[in-house]
């Protein structure tokens, strides 16, 4: 019986190391897939290019639509109760959208990455640019928020989210190619265009998590 007692645990301890890591997609709308069919969206696109790559990862879906930095502050303790091994953050176009004053989003985001850091979670952060229709204050102070933030917490620092599309030379068809009519969320190509720019960031954070 003891014989067979160390084998079970033996072979548990073996099934847990074999494991593949966990990645948590943690942000809102651009993450969750808004308006994509399920295999299409972010995560699962993301997935798969990893998997491509030789990278074995599961990729967790913790996008809420509609989430501001607050909202996803309020539900981050949930999200890290599992065991975590690496998390890429994308957050701040809620806030964007209700015109919030970057300090809020700034002091949100920061604290977010503060549960990241006790928990000995690596971060990637993913930026999300500002408009300029809220003036160049309020869009310099915003798009600070992100490499200031990621230099605190000694956090990876990606491009901005939508920088594969919106970088491409003629704009107005790339947003006609790329973007749901919307005018906010990738289409399926543009996340594949997203995921191919994103991607060796995303390695890079999880050979920290090994």
């Amino acid at each position: 019986m003891r014989n067979l007692a160390l084998g079970l645990l033996f072979c548990a301890a073996a099934a847990a190391q074999a494991a593949p890591p966990v990645l948590v997609a943690f942000g809102d709308s651009l993450t969750a897939g808004y308006g994509l069919p399920p295999e299409e969206g972010f995560v699962p696109q993301l997935e798969a290019w990893l998997a491509a790559r030789g990278s074995d990862v599961t990729v967790q879906n913790a996008g809420v639509s509609g989430d501001t930095t607050a909202g996803a502050l309020a539900r981050i303790d949930w999200t890290l109760s599992a065991p975590v091994d690496a998390m890429i953050v994308t957050l701040g176009g809620n806030d964007l959208l209700r015109g919030i004053p970057p300090e809020e989003a700034r002091a949100n985001l920061d604290a977010i990455l503060t549960k990241a850091d006790e928990k000995g979670i690596p971060v990637l952060v993913v930026p999300i640019s500002a408009p300029g229709n809220y003036g160049v204050d309020y869009k310099t102070a915003f798009d600070a928020i992100y490499g200031e933030l990621a230099a605190k917490h000694g956090a990876l620092l990606a491009e901005p989210f939508l920088a594969p599309i919106l970088a491409l030379p003629n704009r107005q068809q790339a947003l006609a190619d790329y973007i749901q009519p919307d005018g906010l969320h990738p289409n399926a190509r543009g996340v594949a265009l997203v995921v191919e720019a994103l991607g060796p960031k995303v390695l890079d954070l999880l050979a920290q998590a090994e």
